[in-house]
C-alpha cells in the first residue's frame, strides 16, 4: 500500500530502499574507520540520513550515512584522490556565505 497524497513521511520511518545488511565506516577520522558492521536500520533523522548499527559492545550507534559505504563516494572526491579538499559546489556555497556575512556586517565589495 502506498501513502496517499498529502501524507507526510515521518523522520523516524525506516527507509526500505537500503537492503544492504553490511557496511563499512569510510570517514577517515572516525574511530571505527574501515570496520564492517551489520546495519540495523537506515533512517532520516535530525535532518540527515543516518545508519544505525550495534558496535562491538552491543550499543546502538548511528552515524551519518555519507560516512559509510552505504552512500557511494562522490565522483569528484574519488577522481581528485585527495589532491583537492573541497568540491566546486562546496566552494561556491562558501563564497556565497562569505558574501552574505559581509553584506550583513556592512562591508563593501572590493
Amino acid at each position: 500500500m502506498t501513502p496517499q497524497k498529502g501524507w507526510q513521511r515521518y523522520s523516524n520511518t525506516p527507509n526500505a530502499c537500503h537492503k544492504e545488511t553490511k557496511f563499512i565506516i569510510t570517514h577517515p577520522f572516525h574511530p571505527l574507520h574501515n570496520q564492517e558492521f551489520d546495519m540495523v536500520t537506515y533512517r532520516h533523522n535530525w535532518g540527515e540520513d543516518r545508519v544505525y548499527f550495534h558496535d562491538h559492545k552491543k550499543h546502538l550507534i548511528s552515524v551519518p550515512a555519507y560516512w559509510t559505504s552505504v552512500i557511494p563516494e562522490d565522483p569528484f572526491v574519488k577522481i581528485s584522490a585527495g589532491r583537492c579538499f573541497f568540491r566546486v559546489e562546496d566552494l561556491i556555497c562558501l563564497c556565497n556565505l562569505i558574501q552574505n556575512i559581509k553584506k550583513e556586517l556592512g562591508y563593501k565589495d572590493e
